[in-house]
């Protein structure tokens, strides 16, 4: 299962950069995307400069993700896994946040995770296999009220639903796998504050690795993640971008 290719958006924190540790530790390779530079330097030195390489990437910019795709393939040959994982939250209620909050977070939890598909597509297809991962959530599940974020995270779910069809009937390929993955509540950078009973970042990341280490004809469709203390529907939180 070792030496896969990793491209990973939201690839500096949280559960991207939690993936890339234990894709690296299992002897695979991973492309690092995000905004911010220099927290993707900090984690690509730490990971080893044959094991890893960063690239900033504003994935709600068009460009910017065909070069991510690029770069990957320029450094490393291929790419065997896609976990289309950028994207940040908001506080709930429809009279929260500023209208500028609301358009940031639907262009990068939606549109960027097509965008990250669409610039990988060809490629996965010619190869003729693959596995596309897309962070959605149990906010992707159960909608929350007042939650903008929740409906982002119901469009990525479909997403993933939407590619795994396009796969199947369009193009008769049945070796490229999809999976959705759903955590509840995290401690991650996405949260203003500490709290106790939540994920770590650590533990979703091995959710991930359980589904790209699972048989190739295995395509683990979706993995809901909790964590005990948690309820049917997360509690409020104050999430930060």
């Amino acid at each position: 299962m070792a030496d896969r290719v990793l491209l990973v958006t939201g690839g500096s924190t949280g559960i991207g950069a939690a993936t890339a540790r234990r894709a690296v530790a299992g002897g695979d390779r991973v492309v690092l995307a995000a905004r911010r530079k220099d927290a993707l330097d900090a984690l690509a030195a730490e990971l080893g400069p044959d094991n890893s390489l960063a690239v900033a990437c504003d994935v709600t910019e068009w460009d910017q993700v065909e070069a991510l795709a690029a770069a990957a393939l320029d450094r490393f040959g291929r790419i065997d896994v896609v976990f289309a994982n950028a994207g940040f939250g908001a506080t709930r209620g429809f009279l929260n946040e500023t209208p500028e909050h609301w358009r940031a977070m639907v262009l990068t939890n939606v549109l960027g995770i097509a965008y990250t598909i669409r610039a990988t597509l060809g490629h996965v297809l010619e190869r003729g296999t693959g596995h596309y991962v897309l962070t959605s959530s149990i906010a992707g599940r159960r909608s929350l009220p007042g939650s903008l974020y929740s409906a982002t995270k119901w469009a990525v779910t479909g997403i993933g639903q939407s590619l795994r069809g396009e796969l199947r009937e369009t193009h008769g390929n049945t070796r490229i796998r999809v999976t959705l993955i759903e955590p509840g509540a995290v401690e991650t950078p996405f949260f203003d504050n500490p709290g106790e009973g939540r994920l770590e970042a650590d533990e979703v990341a091995g959710a991930v690795m359980w589904s790209l280490d699972q048989p190739e004809h295995v395509d683990v469709s979706e993995v809901l993640i909790l964590p005990t203390a948690q309820g049917a529907i997360p509690p409020a939180s104050q999430p930060k971008p």
